[in-house]
This record gives structure tokens, sequence and C-alpha cells, in this order.
């Protein structure tokens, strides 16, 4: 029985607004629950079958299928593979904890951060970074650097980054197009290492005598293992690049082909694990526990945001927000709380919404059906303001934990907003939106 739903009603968005509350005050307010997956997939099948039913039932079957085959399956597979890949790379070592190398490091993960994606650029250089400042007293700051420059807005580059810019390439974006916001990431990534070099300096030369000359004493090369997963990497980046239907024209008439890109990135996630010392992956503590909490979470953010998706775009031009600014600060103040994929994928929504129809549009000056600047404004966005709370981005609290395991004191949830990113990345990234917005 099809029963076609006229008009989105906004109560059927209530779902993924509890499941990303969920997500937002899990960790702060019962932790201990919610670090257990199951009730992570609990939360997600009670608030997503729900949902779902709701959909088959009023005709929107068709959106939910699209939803779940064509961004939930990718989105997984890709995030899965990078995550295996990157788990297989170790790199060890002790150098000196001088401001430059300090700075050389976080200015490599901003680049490596774009093609080995956020979290596995962090998972990869985090331990060598907290390795090489375990002789300094004063090494807070540079943890606080690396989740905003590592974790997040170094990934601006590719749609292998960070997810928020995978779903709006899946959504049409080509891959070449995120290039084109190198000013962006070279200025917003640029700006935050020059801070951060002048703040170790001044850090470094208020350190006790004995911690920089234990710090000369403690030096072991730089060393790096499992290197041929840079080649699975590789594999991975070509996949998404040319496995689509920009390349392969029959994937337009036949959808299901375009399934070939998950297969060749889970053949490169396969091989990695079968030739990957198992004791190498036990060093780096690599663990199927992250990749399992992001699959179930997901699972349940992508089934209950049909609605909310459905409604933005048949509300968009009610909503008031038409400017590229706008665009830019909306997406970007629900990153720093939510989640930032979806909400890249909200807002992508919303500006479908103000074209004509509702419909995507193909012309000059539009990419992924929507004005280039509104593209610009909310891919920057997402990716930048990720990194304005612990939750805005999943690497972000994994480093955090991996930090304080080091017994390096984090500032506390609101501890890092005021302290940090109110103080360091507000100003920089409303500079960015004057500059380049």
């Amino acid at each position: 029985m099809d029963h076609h739903l006229e008009v989105i009603p906004l109560w059927a968005s209530i779902p993924f607004a509890i499941i990303l509350l969920f997500i937002a005050i899990g960790p702060l307010f019962f932790h201990h629950w919610w670090e257990n997956n199951r009730n992570k997939l609990i939360v997600s099948l009670v608030l997503g079958i729900p949902v779902s039913i709701w959909l088959i039932y009023n005709g929107l079957t068709h959106n939910l299928i699209h939803q779940m085959l064509f961004d939930y399956v990718p989105f997984i597979v890709l995030l899965g593979s990078l995550f295996v890949i990157t788990g297989g790379i170790q790199l060890k070592g002790d150098i000196l904890a001088k401001p430059s190398i300090n700075t050389l490091f976080l200015g490599i993960g901003a680049v490596l951060a774009s093609f080995m994606g956020t979290t596995g650029a962090a998972m990869l250089l985090i331990r060598p970074v907290i390795r090489t400042n375990s002789e300094r007293k004063y090494k807070v700051h540079t943890i606080l650097f690396f989740i905003a420059i590592v974790a997040n807005a170094g990934g601006m580059l590719t749609p292998l980054g960070d997810p928020p810019l995978f779903l709006l390439y899946l959504r049409g974006a080509p891959f070449e197009w995120f290039f084109s916001l190198y000013k962006e990431w070279a200025f917003v990534n640029g700006v935050l290492l020059l801070i951060y070099f002048f703040l170790d300096s001044y850090y470094h030369k208020k350190e006790p005598v004995s911690n920089i000359l234990d710090d000369k004493e403690h030096i072991e090369p730089l060393s790096i293992k499992g290197s041929f997963n840079f080649i699975f990497l590789l594999g991975v980046i070509l996949s998404v690049a040319f496995l689509n239907s920009n390349y392969i024209t029959a994937i337009s008439e036949y959808p299901y082909l375009g399934f070939i890109r998950e297969a060749a990135m889970l053949s490169f996630a396969g091989l990695s694990i079968m030739m990957t010392n198992k004791q190498l992956r036990i060093d780096n503590k690599f663990t199927w526990g992250p990749i399992i909490e992001v699959a179930f979470l997901f699972i349940g953010i992508f089934a209950t945001m049909v609605p909310a998706l459905l409604w933005l775009n048949n509300n968009a031009g009610t909503l008031g927000i038409d400017s590229a600014a706008m665009y830019y600060y909306a997406t970007g103040g629900l990153s720093a709380f939510l989640d930032n994929a979806p909400t890249a994928l909200a807002f992508h929504n919303l500006a479908l919404g103000m074209n004509e129809g509702g419909a995507a549009i193909i012309a000059p000056g539009y990419v992924a059906g929507i004005p280039e600047k509104l593209l610009t404004a909310i891919s920057v966005a997402a990716v930048f303001f990720g990194a304005m709370t612990y939750i805005g981005n999943g690497p972000n609290f994994m480093v955090k934990a991996i930090a304080e395991e080091n017994k390096i004191e984090m500032p506390s949830f609101f501890g890092y907003i005021f302290k940090f990113s109110v103080l360091v990345l507000l100003p920089v990234y409303i500079l960015t939106q004057f500059l380049f917005i």
C-alpha cells in the first residue's frame, strides 16, 4: 500500500535530532554505558527502524534505499578501508622536540590528512609526536594544534580527507574539484602552523634545562614499518578518483555497477590485512572497535536523516539561509557540535531546495547540483569547524584518549572550547570567511 506524502512533517526528523544528541552528550554524561558499541547499535536500531518503516509506509522506499545503499555503504567501506590500511603503517622514533621539528610534524600531517584521511594521518603521527615530546613539560598545546591541523583542517584537498567531503563527492562533486579548495587549505593550515611555531618557541624557552638535555640524550631515529601499505592507500585513492560515472559511463545507466569502487577498496583492505605482520598491528594498538563504532552509529544516522533531508529540500526557501557566508557559519556551527558528515549533507540538501523545483542543476557555475560558491562554503566549514570541539570529528576524541593514556592532561570538553577553539580557531575561521567565502 503506497501513501505518497505531499509534505514531509518536521516531527519526522526528531529521531535524527535524538541520535545526534546522543553522540554529543553520550561521551560526556554516560561515558561508561556509551563506550559499549552494542549500546550504540541499540540506539541506532531503536531510532532507525521505526523511521524506516514510516518511510516505506509513506511511499518513500526509494529515498531510504538510495540513502542506505548509495550513501551509507560507500561511506563505511571508504572509512573502513582507510582505517585498515593506515593501521598497518607504523612510524616509530624519538627525535629532538624543537619547535621547528614539531611544526614540521604537524605540517606533514596537514598534507597526509588529505590523502590518507584525517583519522589515518592522526593515528599514524600521534604516537611519534607524543614520544618526541615526552621529555618536555609543556606539551598540551602541541596536542591541541595536532587535533586542529592533522585531525581536521588538513583533510580538505580530496574526498578521502574528511567524511563530509566524501559524502559530497557521492552527491556529484568531482574528485578533482576538491583541489580547488587549496587556497582555504593553505591559508588556515599555514596560519595555524605559524601560531603554533611561535607558541611552541615560547614554551620551549620556559622548559627546565634538565628536560632539554634529557631530550637531546634520548634520540631514536624515525623508522617506518609496513610502508607497502602506501601502495594499497594509492589503490584506494585511484578507486575513488576513477571508478565512478565520470569515467565509467555505464554506471549512470546501471547504478549497481558503481559498487566496483567499493569492491576495489575492500580488496586493497583485504590485501593489507593478509600482508601486514600481525605483530605490527598489535604494536600499533590496532583494534576493530573504532570502525565498528562508526558503522553502528552511522546506520542510525543515515536512516533517521532521510526525513530531515527531505524536509530541508522542501522548506529551503523559508529558512532564510541564502548567502554563502550564512551557509558557512550555519554548517560550521552545527559541524562543531554535531557530526560534520551529516551536517554537510543537510546543507547540501538545503542548497538543492533553493533551486527551482528542488532539483540538481547541471550548468556552468554549479557543482554537485548547487552553486559552486555554496558547495565551497559547506565543504570548508564542515572540515574546519570539526576542530571546534572534541566531538566535531571522529579522530578528535581518539587523539585526546591517546594523549591521556600517555599522562598528558588534556582540557575538559568546555575547557577545550574556551581555552583553544574560541581564542585560536574561531578568529582564523572568521578571517577565512572574509577572504574566501
